[in-house]
């Protein structure tokens, strides 16, 4: 989709192929802004000049098969990886060249796929690094206890090395780190990979509590059903491309969407 021809309404459903020629004017609303951004692997084009927002106080779900280019966006929006052309904007200040730490002191916190807990920390331990930029000491064992009230399981064991958990319990730690630095805007990279239906159950439950709360979210996930029905709005990724967007409850119940992605 080309940004040359502007987001569309939620009420709306686009792709590749629809009209062009008008310019989008920016929602001040917008919490994140990603217009024509293009990241290269040496000569191989992962993400070919995509257009996006994030609106404050939404859940947007990213979607797509593997390879898309799902993860090299999170990872360019997080400055983990240059950017060839494009810009992005968060909260209204230009991404490029700010290192994560900077942003995660503007509020913009990052689940990695694969968790990337510290495994020779204790479960307490990961959660006080999640907090390393706040200064707040009494905040963060509030939040610290608000973590262990989320997911109970992680309380039972603050003392437990991180490498000795099971995936769906470093997934929790992962989210829960993510929460101390009170993010305005998490970006959630494959949470529901690799884990048992019930554990899948209890991380989409926890995202939808935390987006509840009036956290922002950008939710990148194979598993298209659920995400969906998180969400409020959606892309859809292909090969690079931003190549569908509109509401979420659209895009579930796009016959094309069903077919490629929910195996229908």
């Amino acid at each position: 989709m080309s940004e040359s021809q502007g987001l569309p309404k939620q009420s709306e459903l686009r792709t590749e192929g629809a009209a062009r020629g008008t310019s989008e004017t920016p929602k001040s609303d917008a919490l994140l802004q990603v217009r024509g951004l293009k990241v290269a692997y040496g000569g191989i084009q992962a993400v070919k000049g995509i257009d996006f927002e994030v609106r404050k106080g939404e859940l947007v779900s990213l979607i797509g098969a593997n390879g898309a280019g799902k993860t090299t966006t999170l990872k360019a929006i997080t400055g983990m990886q240059p950017i060839t052309d494009g810009s992005i904007m968060y909260g209204g200040h230009a991404v490029k060249g700010k290192g994560s730490f900077d942003l995660v002191r503007m509020g913009l916190a990052m689940v990695p796929e694969g968790r990337g807990v510290f495994t020779r920390m204790t479960i307490h331990e990961n959660l006080l690094m999640g907090a390393f930029i706040r200064k707040d000491k009494k905040g963060v064992e509030a939040d610290v206890e608000r973590v262990f009230t989320i997911f109970p399981r992680l309380k039972e064991r603050r003392t437990q090395l991180a490498g000795t958990m099971s995936g769906g319990e470093q997934q929790m730690l992962a989210m829960g780190r993510a929460l101390m630095c009170q993010p305005k805007l998490l970006l959630l990279d494959e949470p529901s990979m690799g884990l048992s239906p019930i554990m899948v159950d209890k991380i989409f439950e926890v995202v939808a509590d935390i987006a509840k709360q009036g956290v922002t979210i950008l939710l990148v996930e194979q598993n298209a059903k659920r995400a969906l029905e998180l969400a409020q709005r959606g892309y859809v990724m292909d090969s690079g491309n931003v190549t569908m967007t509109g509401s979420a409850h659209e895009l579930l119940h796009d016959p094309r969407v069903r077919a490629a992605y929910l195996g229908e």
